[in-house]
């Protein structure tokens, strides 16, 4: 999953920004966005404050959830008591940066061939024996990758869904996490007396934390 991150003022201004990737189940923390959806990102992001607007007049929590989602590209946000609004941007990896599988043909070919074996009027195929006996050991290694996988979620909290799937309940939870989280730094960066809720965030400290965050639930 890639993560584009963007605080928006009362002015409708960003005030900081932030690519980054997922860092959950082995992965890298860089964001894999494409040029062409790099460059479409702040346009999406703009739009999407309308349904901001709209929605904070029917509910009194400050993370609205999915608000909005563009093909695969999903947004949630997260309103402040000042108005400030919290947008992320994420997008599962493309499906083009996936190895794709050859063409399967509709008949299948042996390079063996069938012959007669000792026992007559019967025949023997080595590849469709073969195929059998691969399809019930892929079988069996399924099932126990199931089990293995299903414990390892509970295990770890549910969290082995976040990476590929953008609607889980999982997902919107580490989510919301990584609002809250980020909302307490940037209260206490806009209190500083050199800064505020309008201005633009480049302390360098204030973007480690949010990588830190970032890196710690999504």
């Amino acid at each position: 999953m890639s993560y584009y991150f963007c605080i928006v003022n009362t002015r409708d201004q960003p005030t900081f920004e932030l690519e980054f990737g997922t860092s959950k189940q082995g992965g890298d923390g860089i964001a894999r966005f494409s040029p062409e959806a790099r460059e479409l990102n702040p346009f999406l992001m703009h739009a999407s404050l309308d349904y901001v607007d709209d929605l904070q007049w029917y509910t009194n929590q400050m993370y609205l959830k999915r608000i909005d989602h563009i093909s695969h590209t999903h947004i949630s946000a997260y309103l402040t008591p000042t108005s400030t609004r919290f947008l992320l941007l994420h997008l599962p990896h493309p499906p083009n940066t996936a190895p794709v599988p050859p063409p399967q043909s509709s008949t299948s070919y042996s390079p063996y061939g069938p012959y007669t074996n000792a026992f007559p009027g019967t025949t023997f195929n080595p590849s469709s024996s073969l195929s059998a006996s691969a399809s019930s050991t892929a079988t069996t290694t399924s099932s126990s990758n199931t089990r293995i996988l299903s414990s390892s979620s509970s295990a770890g909290g549910g969290s082995g869904g976040i990476p590929n799937n953008p609607t889980s309940p999982q997902t919107e939870e580490a989510i919301r996490l990584f609002f809250t989280e980020v909302n307490e730094v940037w209260l206490k960066s806009v209190m500083s007396p050199f800064g505020g809720p309008l201005e633009k965030v480049g302390s360098p400290v204030f973007r480690a934390r949010v990588v830190a965050a970032g890196r710690k639930y999504l």
